[in-house]
């Protein structure tokens, strides 16, 4: 059975992480977490309530991560999920994380990412001259990177499909999906 890895950790937006992990687990592939340290993380909810200029955050359910980052081979993997959220702040400094990210994207392998997860690509370095969707604030941040901002629900850029944030959900998936099963079928 094909593997896919999501990589995340504490502050993980929750619907980012859960939302794949168990489309990814109905469609027949199996399915790794991964964080700097193999433990249950906290995810959160961002919320987007009238009156507010940007989104609120709670905290949100509790995710068992079973793989740290420096135990990832990501040789055993067809592609990668990266959900947004807080995480991808700090996690992008780490750089078993870094190295995990550059393999699929040296090995042409399925990419799944949304809302904040462009800020790992930027410290990876791999958005120059690729179109990604992203939380419309990082606009700026995938520009700086080389990236071409598109504001979207699904934008597909080879293998590499992103989005907004988790109301995109359904898109996101479903095109990703589409690749992922085209390369890597269950």
């Amino acid at each position: 059975m094909p593997k896919v890895l999501i990589v995340t950790g504490d502050a993980g937006e929750s619907l980012e992480v859960l939302y794949p992990y168990y489309r990814l687990l109905e469609e027949g592939y199996e399915v790794d977490i991964a964080a700097p340290t193999a433990k249950a993380i906290q995810t959160v909810v961002h919320d987007f309530v009238p009156g507010f200029d940007t989104y609120t955050e709670k905290p949100g359910y509790l995710v068992k991560a079973n793989k740290a980052f420096k135990d990832v081979n990501p040789e055993e993997y067809v592609a990668l999920v990266i959900p947004g959220g807080r995480a991808p702040e700090y996690i992008r400094n780490d750089p078993d994380l870094q190295r995990i990210v550059k393999h699929f994207f040296d090995k042409n392998k399925p990419v799944a990412q949304l809302c904040h997860a462009p800020l790992i690509l930027s410290a990876v370095g791999v958005l120059k001259g690729r179109r990604s969707s992203a939380y419309p604030a990082l606009k700026p941040d995938v520009e700086r990177a080389g990236g071409i901002f598109v504001d979207g629900a699904a934008v597909v850029d080879g293998v590499m499909v992103s989005a907004r944030a988790w109301p995109d959900s359904p898109q996101w998936m479903r095109e990703f999906i589409r690749i992922l099963k085209s390369k890597y079928p269950p």
